[in-house]
């Protein structure tokens, strides 16, 4: 009754559902697994205090930057070099820019601090000027941006002077030193308390600055890839359809499996003839009308 399982035809339905549910029960597992790694890094989070109420520490031992270290306070040591506007970016629902200094630190590596917030569009609104001399910053570590960061504003076809995204990748093209894969936003004190000068020199354009409007602080944002967001539960969701697929395959099989069951069956009764009789072809069927 169950010899067609040794034809070709279904030699090959039984080589797919022997590799198929294999490959659905992985990758459940895996998606599960990428689950449950994000629920025990939440967990984790809510234990610990923070980012920035942790003591600040130094910059190269926080890098890599990772869920671990995004939001600690970081310090640099250096003077301000080049300096970028971020156009098209959000505070408390108004448009405006980033103001976004290049702190050549002692290593000769820049390290990009974002020393706060100004409404309206670059060139229309004045800029208060970097601290002079040398300087020592701290601020909140942050990652470096890529075109997935949520509040980009713009990317591409701007002016001289401005930039889209803050990360390594795009403004190593515009400076002559290396920069560092992170980049630093100076908190509410920020303005003023997180850039303290590290030298006699201190601040010569502190008069000019208080002609220009006040920068507000950018506050960091929590690092991407961790804790219970939608990422994690497009997790859970993509576990329920690999199962889902697996049990449909099985499915799929047995249904194939009892229909030619029961057509082999029906013909072994001879309720389904094996073959139909072939239609008399058209000579024979003029002799036998006699025409």
């Amino acid at each position: 009754m169950y010899r067609f399982l040794l034809t070709p035809r279904w030699w090959g339905i039984n080589l797919f559902v022997v590799l198929a549910i294999p490959f659905c029960v992985f990758m459940g597992t895996w998606q599960l697994g990428r689950f449950e790694d994000r629920v025990h890094t939440h967990e984790a989070a809510e234990k610990q205090p923070a980012p920035g109420a942790r003591a600040a520490k130094p910059l190269d031992e926080l890098l890599p930057v990772d869920t671990e270290t995004s939001g600690r306070p970081a310090t640099a040591t250096g003077r301000y070099a080049d300096r970028f506007l971020v156009p098209g970016r959000e505070l408390d629902d108004r448009k405006g820019f980033y103001v976004l200094d290049m702190l050549r630190t002692d290593s000769g590596k820049a390290l990009p601090v974002v020393r706060g917030w100004l409404p309206g569009k670059p060139g229309q609104t004045r800029v208060p000027p970097a601290p002079s001399g040398r300087v020592t910053v701290t601020g909140d570590l942050q990652a470096s941006e890529n075109a997935g960061t949520a509040g980009i504003g713009a990317t591409g076809g701007l002016p001289d002077g401005q930039v889209g995204m803050i990360s390594a990748a795009s403004l190593v093209n515009l400076v002559p030193y290396q920069v560092y894969d992170a980049w630093v936003t100076l908190p509410a004190s920020g303005a003023g308390g997180s850039e303290k000068a590290a030298g006699a020199s201190g601040d010569a354009g502190g008069a000019a600055r208080s002609e220009a409007p006040a920068l507000r602080p950018v506050p960091a944002t929590a690092p991407e890839g961790g804790g219970l967001d939608l990422k994690a539960f497009q997790n859970l969701g993509y576990t329920g359809e690999w199962f889902v697929f697996a049990g449909f395959v099985v499915f799929m099989w047995f249904r194939l499996l009892r229909r030619e069951a029961e057509a082999a069956r029906d013909v072994r009764l001879g309720l389904i003839p094996d073959a139909e009789p072939a239609s008399p072809s058209v000579p024979e069927a003029e002799v036998r009308s006699g025409t």
